[in-house]
């Protein structure tokens, strides 16, 4: 086997290549100058040189192959089966068999003179690949640039900068508008996008251009074409696409197809002789687009070689852009199916205020078992609950969403925090063996400014107090969800006006440069050091606070994804609060009238009496219909006025069309029409019927 081995070389002018001329900004491959070629009659391929001072002796000539008519019919009929032949030696032999040439190139000798020498050519202009393996080093340097990139861009880049300027001087790549995805079969005519181009730059390049009367800058190139171009069916361009090999610009195919492509302004920067290459970009099932390569006229022109260089650069290119559409259309679907599984908006229920945040693990992994999630509960509460589904795949984040769906469905049946974590566990279990979850789930009261919590095995909460002191709160750990057979604890804690709830998943804390414990610590002091900026009696807003939360992460504490819910506790104040017992009997109904009355002309809402006194009328006149317990009536004054009937039945009042002959059934009919809104909730103790009036 050859004992020479290949290495990558640079492919861009800030890297110059090993053996390019000092004078050579750009570093371009250069051939060893006494490389000896074959004879017309031979196959137009180098020899194998030995490695030492001197060259290999000539083998004999191999002929030509049968199929090659021309330099525009020189490559294979697909483009990805372009393999350089293996070169092996003899066994025993100390000189190396040559390499055998590929069909339909021909030799052309009358341009050896000039490549041997390199006379010709300006000083610094890069000098052309010369002999086979600098082209199979140049395309294994390109395509694995090419490899690299995922998205669009970076392929499309990747393609740039490889070919610029070792291999061309400018590059033009245009792309489909829309880019087919999969089996898609597009509907409506081709339409191709200049998506790039890009040229040696000026301040390089300052004694030559495309044209001899004007040097175009980079932003010109794209000025100077069509940046869209119809595809004709039938048309010379769609012909030579539908051919997949790509073709000199000399030739009668791409002298037709070029000004379709380029427009009419676009042709003139096409020079003359085989100094641009027209190359179809075929994916996996059709084809994509189309890259144009263009050298200067001061530049040695294309060989019938580097027409497979360019079909290898465009094969690798469209495999790339296709693979980056598929990647593309799997984040976006990613995207979706996360965003869908949290909340579009967090509600805003009356004496808390909220805030939150999400961030994936990484960009490659889009999805992820975190959620959180503000749910309102009768009374004026709310329910605040984070989780972490184990795993950043899509079936975490399919497991994410049932759990959500049930905790909310858990929630409006005002379970208490331990029941629900228990409910979820059942239900973790069911959907499998191995789907473990951390959640924690807390109830605030707004009027008593109490906080009951639950945890299954999530990291505990912090809480930021007024004056700047925070602390993290001690709340039984817990199992994980979907252990099974544990039970859970919840406790009560004080919540007062001005302080701020902090809860977050473990990615926030934990990481592989720090420990849990350590990380919570660090968001405690994180916390209170913000507090300080604003001050004892001013709390930090909300969504300040958790920006500066998330500046706390530093680089390599992206593990994981994160959930973020933040609670500012306002209250209510007692002042705001009325709140009587009832007795089924008659008599309920007026006396609610009068003591809605005294609680209006005492908050100085006289101008709502009316409307009140009837609606709380109505709704008590049913309470006592079928309850057999105490009635309670409360009412709370915020930004509107909130009126709550609780009874202990179960069933919940739904609203219907009285007929003209029933004596009843429009008390609801009456709060529909005058309430702001309005509502029922069913309770572990019977249910809650509720209205708002806007205060005027």
């Amino acid at each position: 086997m050859d004992s020479t081995r290949v290495t990558e070389q640079p492919t861009s002018f800030e890297r110059p290549q090993a053996g390019a001329a000092p004078v050579d900004p750009r570093g371009a491959l250069l051939r060893t100058p006494g490389q000896q070629r074959s004879t017309p009659g031979g196959s137009g391929l180098p020899q194998a040189q030995a490695r030492g001072t001197g060259e290999a002796p000539a083998g004999p000539p191999v002929p030509p192959g049968p199929g090659g008519t021309g330099p525009e019919h020189s490559q294979p009929a697909a483009a990805e089966h372009l393999e350089a032949p293996p070169v092996r030696a003899k066994p025993g032999a100390g000189d190396h068999r040559p390499r055998p040439a590929a069909e339909g190139i021909p030799a052309q000798p009358g341009l050896e003179q000039e490549r041997r020498s390199g006379q010709g050519l300006p000083p610094g202009r890069p000098t052309p690949m010369r002999r086979d393996g600098d082209r199979l080093r140049f395309v294994g340097a390109a395509t694995r640039r090419i490899a690299r990139g995922i998205d669009l861009d970076e392929i499309v880049m990747g393609l740039c900068r490889a070919t610029v300027p070792t291999f061309s001087d400018a590059i033009l790549v245009y792309l489909r508008d829309p880019l087919p995805v999969g089996d898609e079969r597009p509907i409506g005519p081709v339409v191709l996008r200049l998506r790039r181009t890009d040229r040696i730059p000026e301040e390089r390049d300052t004694d030559g251009g495309f044209l001899p009367v004007f040097h175009p800058e980079p932003s010109e190139l794209s000025a100077l074409t069509a940046e869209l171009c119809e595809v004709r069916p039938g048309g010379a361009l769609n012909e030579v696409l539908r051919g997949v090999r790509p073709v000199f610009a000399d030739a009668p195919a791409a002298r037709a197809a070029l000004p379709e492509l380029l427009g009419e302004d676009g042709e003139s920067l096409v020079p003359g002789g085989q100094r641009a290459i027209l190359a179809p970009l075929r994916g996996r099932r059709r084809v994509i687009g189309a890259a144009v390569f263009l050298r200067r006229p001061e530049r040695i022109a294309f060989e019938a070689d580097d027409l497979l260089v360019a079909a290898q650069l465009a094969t690798h290119s469209a495999l790339g852009i296709d693979k980056a559409v598929l990647y593309g259309r799997e984040a976006y679907i990613a995207d979706e199916l996360q965003r869908t599984m949290l909340p579009e908006t967090l509600p805003q229920p009356t004496g808390v205020r909220l805030a939150s945040r999400y961030l994936p693990a990484a960009e490659t992994a889009r999805v992820g078992g975190d959620w959180y999630d503000a749910i309102p509960l009768p009374g004026s509460r709310v329910a605040l609950v984070v989780g972490d589904v184990m795993g950043h795949s899509m079936t975490s984040a399919a497991i994410m969403g049932q759990l959500r769906t049930t905790a909310q469905t858990l929630a409006g049946l005002d379970l208490p925090p331990q029941e629900v974590l228990h409910h979820l566990d059942e239900q973790a279990q069911r959907l499998g063996t191995d789907r473990m979850a951390t959640c924690l789930y807390a109830v605030y009261d707004p009027v008593s400014h109490r906080i009951t919590i639950a945890n299954a095995g999530h990291p505990p909460p912090v809480l930021l107090h007024l004056g700047g002191r925070a602390e993290v709160l001690r709340v039984p750990a817990g199992a994980p969800i979907g252990v099974g057979g544990v039970d859970f604890e919840a406790v009560e804690l004080d919540a007062p006006a001005g302080a701020t709830l902090l809860l977050y998943t473990d990615g926030l804390v934990e990481s592989r440069l720090r420990d849990v414990w350590t990380g919570i610590e660090q968001l405690r002091e994180k916390l209170a050091a913000t507090a300080q900026l604003t001050g004892p009696d001013h709390p930090p807003p909300l969504e300040a606070l958790c920006d500066e939360v998330l500046d706390m992460l530093g680089p390599g504490d992206r593990d994981d994804d994160i959930a973020l819910l933040a609670a500012r506790f306002d209250g209510i104040a007692p002042s705001d609060v009325a709140y009587w017992f009832l007795e089924p009997e008659d008599a309920a109904p007026g006396r609610a009238r009068r003591l809605a009355r005294r609680a209006l002309a005492r908050w100085g809402l006289e101008e709502l009496t009316d409307s009140v006194e009837l609606l709380v009328s109505e709704v008590v006149t049913n309470a006592v219909r079928y309850a057999s317990r105490p009635i309670t009536l409360r009412l709370l004054r915020t930004d509107v006025l909130r009126c709550e009937v609780g009874d202990d039945v179960p069933q919940l009042p739904r609203l219907r069309q009285a007929r003209a002959t029933d004596e009843g059934g429009r008390g609801l009919y009456l709060v529909n029409r005058m309430a702001r809104r309005w509502g029922a909730t069913r309770l572990s103790t019977g249910k809650v019927v509720w209205f708002e009036l806007n205060r005027i």
